[in-house]
């Protein structure tokens, strides 16, 4: 027979470090906030999401003395709150929903704020990791930008399907069809040239294939649809590259504005770094870098201007955060 062992159970003796913490389950249409029940009652409250609401309960916080808050970091609800809540001085800590849920201990008939502000009361939660504010608009103009890129990507993908379907293989003989050999031609075929021996003159005298092959590749069908649709994915291509184009002078008059963290000129590159067709089209952008952060980045293997930008954009200039590089690298991923 098995002998049945009871195990006594040692209740940890936590110690309270945040006494004036809250915690916040967000919502699309509201939000449920909870406080110490010593501070009001009752100690949870929902409030709307629109602003006026946001106001009330940052007033509601404030009145509660409250001065440390926790929420879930779910999809973009959490940013005006955030960004409201930190103008108002109090410390927010955005947590990942997922290491949330893997703490034990939790009771059912405990709500998710109420969940927050405790694990929050007893120092058991950590903030995910935001740069400066400064730092966070460069950021989200660069977000903004990778986003255009990915749809300009993406009608490009629209512009070679309606090339294949009228059975032009342009892209096989040019190298790149954002070019000036390829995107001549296809604004001349948009134009209403159909002849090729004349869509092939439009070739840039840097393109490897003669001018004889292009013509070849440009026998195709001309079917009223398919050139439609390669209207349309050249026209939203264009609209990509406008808007792109204003980012990146959004981009330049942010990197401007930022503290500088040395005066000095830029030294000579060690190394030509080749631009990509993805570069931020700004003049010399090694040099508002190079003022940024105090050293010149690009001197380390592997990254080049437009690289080093999205790395100060998502971090900042104030490694303080990682102790050395082994958690900085874990904190990459």
């Amino acid at each position: 027979m098995r002998r049945s062992r009871k195990h006594s159970r040692c209740k940890p003796n936590w110690e309270r470090l945040n006494w004036d913490a809250a915690g916040i389950d967000l919502g699309a249409t509201s939000h449920f906030v909870a406080v110490p029940v010593d501070r009001d009652a009752p100690s949870v409250r929902e409030f709307p999401a629109f602003t006026a609401d946001l106001e009330r309960l940052a007033d509601w916080l404030a009145q509660c003395h409250i001065r440390t808050v926790a929420m879930e970091s779910t999809g973009v609800y959490w940013i005006p709150l955030f960004e409201l809540l930190e103008s108002r001085g109090f410390e927010v800590l955005l947590v990942n929903a997922h290491h949330v849920k893997h703490v034990p201990g939790r009771k059912t008939d405990v709500l998710d704020c109420q969940w927050l502000q405790e694990l929050h009361t007893f120092g058991l939660l950590r903030g995910a990791f935001r740069p400066e504010a400064s730092m966070c608009v460069l950021r989200a103009y660069l977000r903004q930008r990778a986003n255009l890129v990915r749809d300009a990507g993406m009608h490009l993908q629209h512009l070679q399907k309606a090339l294949n379907q009228m059975n032009l293989h342009l892209h096989p003989v040019v190298s790149d069809l954002t070019g000036v050999t390829g995107m001549t031609i296809i604004r001349a075929i948009l134009g209403g040239e159909r002849d090729a021996q004349v869509l092939a003159q439009h070739r840039d005298r840097r393109c490897r294939q003669s001018a004889e092959t292009i013509a070849k590749a440009l026998q195709g069908h001309w079917r009223e649809e398919h050139r439609f649709a390669l209207r349309q994915a050249v026209e939203l291509f264009d609209v990509d590259q406008q808007q792109i184009a204003r980012c990146d002078e959004e981009i330049a008059q942010v990197l401007a504005r930022l503290d500088p963290a040395t005066d000095v000129d830029a030294p000579p590159p060690v190394r030509k770094h080749k631009a990509d067709r993805n570069t931020p089209r700004i003049d010399d952008l090694r040099e508002p870098l190079f003022r940024l952060a105090g050293v010149d980045l690009t001197r380390i293997d592997g990254l080049n201007p437009h690289s080093v930008l999205k790395i100060l954009s998502e971090i900042g200039t104030d490694l303080s955060r990682w102790p050395s590089v082994k958690p900085f690298c874990a904190w990459l991923g």
